[in-house]
């Protein structure tokens, strides 16, 4: 069956977890969309992942001192086996200073991948 697959090759062990995540994820981009897409006001937290070559550190501590966004934690570490740099950033902002951060990311030279994942929306939990 296609789903036991799915749920499988996704790496969940319990049907019902599988489930509720896809089910959560499904209505969140039905209801904001993705980044792309979405209305640029809508504010999102998320994370930032930038792999990187050194001599582009001036430009993320720029980022991460500007006003289009707030960063409230910031990590950097080197990978050896893939000789890359990669900074990760917890980050709420809007989603068009998103866009944008991402499109002048990605035209420096030697920033080789930027990605942003958007946490979840939820009405209550944890924090």
């Amino acid at each position: 069956m296609q789903l036991t697959r799915l749920i499988s090759e996704s790496g969940y062990k319990n049907r019902s977890m599988f489930l509720r995540d896809a089910s959560l994820h499904f209505a969140e981009a039905k209801r904001r969309g993705d980044l792309e897409t979405m209305n640029g006001n809508v504010i999102l937290d998320g994370t930032i992942v930038i792999y990187y070559q050194h001599g582009v550190e001036n430009k993320l501590m720029e980022l991460r001192h500007s006003h289009e966004i707030d960063v409230f934690s910031f990590h950097h570490n080197c990978l050896t086996e893939s000789h890359s740099c990669v900074d990760t950033m917890q980050v709420r902002g809007s989603a068009s200073s998103f866009r944008n951060m991402i499109e002048k990311l990605n035209n420096i030279q030697d920033i080789d991948k930027v990605s942003f994942i958007s946490a979840p929306m939820r009405e209550d939990g944890c924090c």
